[in-house]
């Protein structure tokens, strides 16, 4: 089996007497792009910077292709830090920018001048070698420094929000492109990000933190199916989450029985319903709800129910099928998207 490019054991960083990343454990493979996802304060950047040796552990390792990086400065690791604010030097234009991790490491002009041109291509900047930085937009700041990090062939590229700054409709075009770039390139990838559109779309697997800690980490189709507890599927945005106690294929709830899938673990529980698995009917054939409000999502309406027990519960469904605020109806539960999450 292929050693990880990037391994991680038990790595710890204390700020005072808290744990920012609390021995953890983690491996990146070669040509792999993986997002770590997570609210502020969840270690998510803590880790990108131990990584990059600009933030000491307390204790673990850090390994790069197998060597151990404990006390390697951050200039000798070979990796690449694309940052949120892009940080590009105001007094370089964009050719000057670029090269800039290349002369730092003795490659001459014409050697410069030729990576440049590339990954301005790469990027989709061809030919502005010249344009001064201030003449930017956010996007062509974001592809500058993309190209920056690029430069030096680094065996490992790393993304502190990399789209943070940019609108949404730039941003969702730019992950797509980005995702592409790296297959192309076979570039390896550590990204941490709040969005989760953002991880989501260019990860091969995401990493969600909680507390200095990894919650889950699988592909974005597994995180997104199976949330491991109520802290991912709420992070999520999932909020149908309610105690329950399984037994078979049935869950005892506030909202009455729920279907859940085959050989969910029995007893107490957490169980989540996604929206799509909550179904509009007639009252009588359904656990009775009032429509306490509705918004439009663009290609579907979220519908907010207030039971006649119990906590609110989110449906969703087409605009067409959409009730008013106010009206009466009944929802049933769809077993494919009832999620059995840890133990209440």
């Amino acid at each position: 089996m292929t050693p990880p490019l990037l391994r991680l054991d038990e790595v710890t960083v204390r700020y005072g007497r808290k744990d920012a990343l609390d021995a953890v454990d983690l491996d990146v493979a070669e040509h792999e792009t993986v997002c770590v996802l997570g609210p502020s304060g969840s270690g998510k950047s803590t880790m990108l910077r131990v990584v990059a040796g600009l933030q000491r552990a307390a204790s673990g390792r850090v390994r790069l292709a197998g060597r151990d990086q404990s006390g390697v400065p951050t200039h000798r690791r070979g990796v690449g830090l694309m940052f949120q604010d892009h940080q590009l030097f105001p007094q370089r234009d964009v050719g000057g920018n670029v090269a800039f991790g290349l002369r730092m490491r003795g490659a001459g002009r014409a050697e410069a001048d030729r990576r440049v041109a590339e990954l301005l291509d790469l990027v989709g900047l061809p030919g502005a070698q010249r344009r001064p930085v201030d003449s930017l937009s956010g996007g062509e700041q974001q592809r500058v420094a993309l190209a920056r990090a690029l430069a030096p062939r680094p065996r490992l590229l790393m993304l502190d929000e990399p789209l943070g700054q940019l609108d949404r409709g730039l941003r969702e075009r730019l992950v797509m492109e980005l995702r592409e770039l790296f297959a192309r390139l076979g570039t390896t990838v550590l990204a941490v990000t709040h969005d989760q559109g953002e991880a989501f779309a260019l990860a091969d697997r995401v990493v969600v933190m909680e507390d200095g800690r990894i919650a889950q980490s699988g592909t974005p189709l597994e995180v997104w199916q199976q949330p491991a507890n109520e802290f991912v599927a709420r992070f999520l945005g999932f909020d149908n989450v309610v105690e329950a106690i399984v037994h078979g294929e049935i869950a005892d709830t506030c909202w009455g029985k729920l279907p859940v899938p085959p050989g969910s673990r029995p007893g107490p529980a957490r169980v989540l319903v996604r929206p799509g698995g909550v179904r509009l009917t007639d009252p009588a054939d359904g656990l009775p709800c009032t429509v306490a409000a509705r918004t439009f999502r663009g290609d579907h309406v979220a519908v907010v129910l207030q039971p006649e027990h119990g906590p609110r519960l989110e449906a969703s469904c087409a605009l067409r099928d959409a009730p008013e605020a106010g009206d009466r109806v009944g929802a049933i539960f769809d077993s494919a998207d009832v999620v059995v999450l840890d133990a209440a």
